[in-house]
């Protein structure tokens, strides 16, 4: 049996027996801590993680990289400023996009 069950279990009986549990509520704060602790150790900390490599990424990009977009535009960064990129798609066309729209660098990787 699981933890959970067992204490489903032992308050029914004793609320059928007509007892009151005295300090019963803590065990629902108990229960509510445990979830929000295994949310954020699953959920909320390996994002915040993602999304501290992906800055350090963006803020690393240098001339030459080759890159993905979110759009899955495939190019070569030509000129890197605060907040854009200047990417090279195919000879001599050239876009400029956000470094927010960055999500992938494929150079070291080899192309697919």
């Amino acid at each position: 049996m699981n933890l959970l069950t067992l204490l489903l279990q032992t308050q029914a009986t004793a609320g059928a027996e007509g007892v009151q549990q005295p300090g019963g509520g803590w065990q629902m704060w108990l229960m509510l801590i445990l979830i929000f602790v295994v949310m954020w150790l699953f959920m909320i900390r390996p994002q915040r993680k993602q999304q501290k490599e992906l800055q350090k990424f963006r803020e690393g990009l240098q001339k030459g990289d080759k890159i993905v977009t979110i759009g899955g535009i495939y190019g070569t960064v030509v000129e890197v400023s605060e907040k854009t990129l200047l990417i090279e798609v195919d000879n001599g066309v050239k876009l400029k996009v956000d470094k927010n729209s960055v999500v992938k660098d494929f150079s070291s990787a080899g192309q697919q």
